[in-house]
């Protein structure tokens, strides 16, 4: 007998995203499997988000729910997110991300046979550049994505795990997601990997993508925080820098 399928929740962080907002969607709308619900996180939205999502409604899986307030950022908005969620799992897709068609059904499948705290899978991006997934040993180079292939698209998360590890930190603008990752994985969860292409990423209008700088520092400190020498880390970060350097902006007095 197949186990039951997990409930599941797709949370999104959303500020004046009107414009990117119509292809996700677009993509929720084209599930295989509609048995999920949509949480929106929005940050007090000046443009058309808030219209866009209340124009979906009914549209898309089990429903969409809507928080819509000043926060302090993307991780505050996906705390809020997480907490009005309902799922077992819960996958956390940005506005201008797109979803695979079957993705939810491949992940409520996934989640259903392995019952691990993590569900990773590629998307389009890390398909393309790296189509095998790298080897937990290794996380002195690759952080979190030793273990995972990312957060957003990439990842279904046993949303239990919060109660035992706690929310997206704040003290990490930009790399709550991997503290919160490697946290648990290395108290023992567990991650099945699955080799599935569960959608597009775009990274290039998120915080990741626009503050290199703060992105790598980021995950040096986190890198610490997790045990990795002082003086390997202090390298790869000097390294990192050097290859990003067109693409790092330092600020001018």
């Amino acid at each position: 007998m197949n186990a039951p399928k997990p409930t599941f929740s797709i949370v999104t962080a959303t500020y004046n995203a009107a414009q990117v907002l119509p292809q996700l969607i677009a993509s929720l709308q084209a599930q295989t499997d509609q048995d999920f619900e949509w949480i929106v996180a929005d940050g007090a939205s000046t443009d058309d988000t808030l219209a866009l999502i209340e124009a979906a409604m009914g549209t898309i899986g089990r429903g969409i729910t809507v928080d819509s307030r000043p926060d302090f950022g993307i991780y505050d908005a996906l705390n809020r997110g997480v907490k009005l969620a309902s799922g077992e799992y819960y996958l956390v897709m940005g506005a201008d991300d797109v979803l695979a068609p079957d993705a939810v059904e491949n992940y409520r499948n996934a989640c259903a046979e392995s019952g691990a705290d993590f569900v990773t899978a590629h998307s389009e991006a890390s398909a393309a550049t790296n189509n095998r997934f790298r080897n937990p040993k290794y996380e002195w180079l690759y952080g979190q994505f030793a273990h995972v292939y990312g957060h957003a698209v990439s990842l279904a998360i046993k949303r239990s795990l919060h109660q035992r590890f706690g929310f997206y930190s704040r003290l990490f603008p930009i790399a709550a997601d991997q503290m919160f990752i490697l946290q648990a994985i290395h108290v023992g969860a567990r991650v099945e990997k699955k080799s599935f292409i569960a959608g597009r990423f775009e990274s290039k209008d998120g915080a990741s993508g626009q503050n290199i700088l703060g992105t790598l520092l980021e995950g040096f400190h986190v890198q610490l925080r997790f045990g990795h020498t002082l003086w390997l880390q202090t390298l790869i970060l000097l390294l990192r820098i050097f290859k990003n350097r067109k693409r790092v902006e330092f600020t001018k007095p």
